[in-house]
């Protein structure tokens, strides 16, 4: 599918890689790893033909169809969120743009790019790509509004659902998990390993590498290794091949030393001189074995500690917290005491990110109180703290600003590379910057003056291996409290001691990391552990919250309870509807579908071709649509389902 031969690729003096091949088969899965910097991203671009290679060349099979989702962001115009996700070719986004432009359905253009659409079975990729974009957490409002009016994550959500409706023979992905939160990236990866096509992905995600990938390339000091299996089995191959190589490296040198000293000592020798002669041809003639590869340099970076806080760090008693109409706490009790180091873990939307925000005190809490401890300093980490930055100010100077503490410029350069910033990066004004380069920079200022509390939203987001083990090293000398949500299980082990379930507004504690969790969940999986509800949780005693003491009367708790029940009963009236309606359409088509059918079977039909041939194109639109319907429903009635169950 896929043959990549002796490419070689440099930008001036640097040479990314050289004379590097791969072959890329239908079915294969294969994760593209290295140190930042290494040509990843450079790689990708000359497989598509967007960049040309210094030598060596590309071969795709004839036919084949590339489906590729960039890093930072993909083109958007005038489409809706629906019409960019089944948008799977140039044609059929052509034919959107005529139905945008002749809206009136009797149009003589309309009408032939409509012709054209059923042709090319437009309502079945609709249908796909509306459940498609409800996997990945789109609501049904959203579908039909335009996709520039929404948020680059979301973008990149629409363009990842066009390229799984699309089943294109070779998927190219660079980082799609950095646009998914915990649900769908586990919806996301259940969907790529049923894909029958060839994947070539850069990810900084072990659990993602290691949940698809049969395969890893790895690009390392100008060279191509692959290696069979996911990413785990990658790591012990590699350190296995390393080994190998190193002692096989100290074997010839250690022959090659002994072979050099008896010529040196016999060369002049009349007795010794052809054996002398002999050792140096053997010398000529062996193939020698390049040195071992020096390993990337590890930071060893100690940064200043914040002072202690007292026993207890932050109470929660009845707090009170919703978005409008959404109610995500209702009498929420919560206690944090020093050096605890909790995940929290949940579906999307439980209030993971709300609480972080409570607990911070950077959203006011709607009822109820919340305190932090004696000698408490919170830090909360999000995309919004960008904000915090000066624009005018460049890289270094901007994390100089929160030196303490007697660290030296070396020290804060080292940290500041450790997370990407190396050279004359660290030069560059923030203004410049990427969104991602903009978070690290934030990222970076809170480990400088580090407070005794922090608060990490998803802090590996835009960060590649070797700086999450930077990250993950430097919060394991931290002495502070530390109250965190990552979709990254190799990070979340690495750091968490304490692990917190949220769920429709409760919180369930367990005493333990996320192994113990998984065990005392009940969970199916790693993801599902992290994003799914409790199957069979057995929460602890001793890791209780503290008692609750609800405020309220007992009379506005049952009002509270029958509120919240109206509320359950009006979202389930509002699918039963709409359930109610698709059968009702369902029916219709069919019925007209039945009766064109009887006309087609009449003889006295074919007496007139045109009316013929208008009705098998009716009978087309009629099968299209019905197909559509159908989709529509099954997502429907699987969402009745849920609420019933719940």
């Amino acid at each position: 599918m896929l043959t990549v031969h002796n490419v070689t690729k440099g930008f001036g003096p640097q040479v990314l890689f050289k004379e590097i091949s791969l072959r890329l088969n239908k079915g294969e899965r294969v994760g593209l790893v290295g140190p930042n910097g290494a040509g990843k991203t450079t790689l990708l671009s000359i497989i598509l033909g967007e960049l040309e290679s210094d030598a060596g060349g590309v071969e795709l099979e004839r036919g084949s169809r590339i489906g590729y989702l960039p890093q930072e962001s993909a083109p958007v115009g005038n489409e809706t969120v629906l019409e960019l996700a089944a948008a799977t070719t140039p044609e059929l986004q052509t034919l959107y743009a005529t139905f945008r432009e002749y809206p009136n359905p009797d149009a003589p253009e309309r009408l032939s790019a409509t012709e054209r659409f059923v042709e090319l079975d437009g309502y079945t990729l609709e249908a796909k790509a509306k459940q498609t974009l409800s996997g990945l957490a789109f609501r049904q409002e959203d579908l039909h509004k335009p996709a520039h009016t929404l948020s680059g994550g979301w973008i990149m959500r629409a363009h990842l659902a066009r390229l799984l409706v699309m089943e294109a023979d070779l998927l190219i992905l660079d980082e799609p998990t950095n646009h998914l939160d915990l649900e769908t990236l586990g919806w996301f990866q259940e969907q790529l390993r049923r894909t029958q096509g060839a994947i070539l992905t850069i990810s900084h995600d072990r659990a993602f590498l290691n949940a698809i990938c049969n395969h890893i390339l790895e690009i390392r000091h100008k060279k191509l290794h692959r290696y069979t299996g996911d990413f785990d089995a990658y790591l012990k191959q590699k350190a296995e091949r390393e080994a190998q190589h190193a002692a096989a490296y100290k074997n010839q040198q250690r022959e090659i030393a002994h072979l050099e000293d008896f010529v040196r000592r016999f060369r002049a020798k009349a007795t010794k001189a052809t054996q002398a002669q002999a050792r140096l041809k053997q010398l000529e003639k062996m193939e020698r074995i390049e040195a071992p590869e020096s390993a990337e340099a590890t930071l060893h970076f100690k940064f200043p500690q914040p002072p202690r806080s007292g026993q207890v760090v932050a109470t929660l008693e009845a707090v009170e917290q919703a978005y409008g109409s959404h109610q995500v706490y209702s009498g929420l009790d919560f206690k944090v005491e020093t050096g605890e180091r909790s995940v929290l873990v949940g579906p999307n939307g439980a209030g993971k990110s709300t609480l972080l925000k409570i607990l911070a005190e950077v959203t006011p809490i709607q009822g109820g109180e919340r305190a932090l401890g004696h000698n408490v300093t919170a830090g909360y980490f999000s995309q919004q703290r960008v904000e915090v930055l000066d624009l005018n100010r460049s890289v270094l100077e901007e994390a100089l600003e929160r030196v303490e503490n007697g660290l030296s410029d070396q020290d804060v350069r080292n940290l500041l590379g450790s997370f990407l910033f190396r050279g004359d990066a660290v030069h560059k004004k923030v203004k410049v910057l990427s969104g991602g380069e903009k978070s690290r920079l934030a990222l970076v200022k809170l480990l400088l003056a580090p407070p005794n509390f922090l608060l990490l939203d998803e802090p590996t987001t835009h960060l590649d291996m070797s700086s999450i083990d930077a990250l993950i090293q430097a919060l394991d000398a931290y002495t502070g409290t530390l109250i965190f949500v990552s979709h990254d299980v190799h990070f979340i082990r690495a750091i968490a001691n304490r692990t917190v379930h949220i769920h429709a507004g409760k919180l369930t504690h367990y005493a333990g990391g996320y192994d113990y969790y998984l065990k005392k969940s009940g969970a199916s999986s790693e993801q599902q552990a992290l994003v799914g509800g409790l199957s069979n949780a057995r929460p602890e005693t001793e890791a209780a919250p503290i008692p609750a003491t609800d405020k309220r009367s007992a009379k506005d708790k049952r009002r509270a309870a029958a509120a919240e029940r109206q509320e359950a009963k009006a979202a389930r009236r509002g699918v039963e509807a709409r359930v109610a309606a698709l059968e009702k359409e369902i029916l219709a088509l069919e019925e007209e579908q039945a009766a064109i059918g009887e006309e087609l079977e009449d003889p006295k039909t074919y007496n007139d071709n045109e009316a013929a041939k208008d009705l098998h194109i009716r009978s087309g639109r009629l099968q299209k649509r019905l197909t559509e319907k159908n989709y529509e429903w099954e997502i429907a009635a699987e969402e009745l389902s849920t609420l019933i169950g719940s």
